[in-house]
């Protein structure tokens, strides 16, 4: 049972949110669906559909919530730019922003950006759309800060589909890494407060993004695949290889951050790379490694890592920095299970940001809270 205080705590912090973003809705009725939006999204609502969340909210008929989504005037990357920076400052600095992509299983052809594609959602080739997102994460709690929709190269060439979806006409195809390094350039632009960088191989093994990382002066640990080639002027190797050949002793048995069963510990090795001779300043600023982390029970599963750290990090943090990176699974749960972020209905390329933003201001209000939202939502 929640005191009176706490809820009252609550209710506060969703007050000061719903006052920063409420200059980005000129109209006195495009604030209160909004409100009603939000606070819906974070309501024990059994499926945030239009009907159920308008019904929630005490509303007729979901057509108000509906043209907020869909045809009301208001920048929904405005309203993302006050979440990232009330983020920021709610977190505070020397955080790690995170790189990930997530699904959402869809029926039809549609749905702007919809296809059969591979998502970690399902495991597998599924009907859906997916979004490429980062989440900052510090001491004090995480939470989403940027977005963007994939849109595969079916949708891009295809114009009139493009255009049956709103999708606006400069908008071309973009791989994810791109999109990524779009978020990324976007985050740091704006202020917000991140020490590093962290993603899975999917991003890290992209030379182009951890090379605008460096060009960024911020550090990074990013997952590899075992077969990522390290070149030096003696020559090139996989990771793996020069993993295979780290004496015994150069394996550390480290704690990456707690998890749902306490710490996570696994044996770590790492080394420095030499300096790159063309990028690096003298003296260097930053060190580049090679990492690789062991499972104890099954010491045949190694993960493999590249960092670039500024001079005097330890591989104790570089540990760490990997480990953050399973912060962003638990925004993704969280947003999806408590604030809808999977739940929407909506089929146009300006309806999906709509959604996905607010529901991403309600899962930052939510934050680390363990509070009941059965206790503190209202419909007043």
């Amino acid at each position: 049972m929640k005191t009176l205080t706490e809820v009252d705590g609550w209710q506060a912090e969703l007050e000061s949110v719903f006052a920063r973003v409420a200059g980005r809705f000129v109209r006195a009725d495009l604030r209160r669906r909004m409100r009603d939006y939000v606070r819906g999204l974070l309501a024990p609502v059994e499926r945030k559909n239009g009907w159920q969340l308008a019904e929630w909210a005490g509303h007729r008929d979901p057509a108000g919530l509906q043209h907020l989504l869909n045809g009301a005037r208001w920048d929904a990357e405005a309203v993302r730019d006050d979440m990232r920076d009330y983020v920021g400052e709610r977190l505070g600095p020397g955080g790690v922003l995170i790189i990930d992509d997530t699904g959402f299983i869809k029926k039809g052809t549609t749905s702007a950006g919809v296809g059969r594609q591979y998502t970690g959602t399902s495991g597998k080739i599924d009907n859906c759309q997916i979004g490429v997102f980062a989440a900052y994460a510090t001491g004090s709690g995480r939470a989403l800060v940027d977005r963007e929709l994939y849109l595969p190269k079916a949708w891009t060439s295809d114009r009139e589909r493009c255009r049956a979806a709103k999708i606006p006409d400069e908008r071309g195809f973009a791989t994810k890494g791109e999109l990524a390094r779009d978020i990324i350039r976007r985050c740091l632009a704006a202020g917000l407060p991140a020490a590093w960088v962290t993603a899975d191989e999917a991003y890290g093994q992209d030379w182009h993004f951890r090379r605008l990382l460096e060009q960024l002066d911020v550090g990074y640990v990013v997952a590899v695949p075992k077969s990522q080639q390290i070149k030096s002027l003696a020559g090139i190797w996989r990771i793996d290889q020069l993993i295979e050949e780290a004496p015994s002793d150069a394996w550390q048995r480290l704690s990456c951050g707690n998890g749902a069963k306490g710490p996570r510990v696994y044996d770590w090795a790492a080394a420095k790379l030499p300096v790159n001779l063309i990028f690096d300043p003298d003296p260097p600023t930053h060190h580049r490694w090679v990492m690789a982390r062991r499972s104890i029970s099954d010491p045949g599963e190694i993960a493999y890592y590249l960092a670039y750290a500024p001079v005097g990090a330890e591989i104790a943090e570089l540990a760490r920095i990997a480990g953050s990176r399973w912060a962003i699974e638990e925004c993704f749960q969280a947003a999806k299970n408590e604030c809808g972020l999977d739940q929407y209905e909506v089929r146009r390329y300006m309806g999906w940001y709509r959604h996905i933003t607010l529901a991403m201001l309600a899962h930052a209000v939510l934050g680390e809270r363990p509070v009941s939202r059965i206790d503190v939502i209202r419909r007043t």
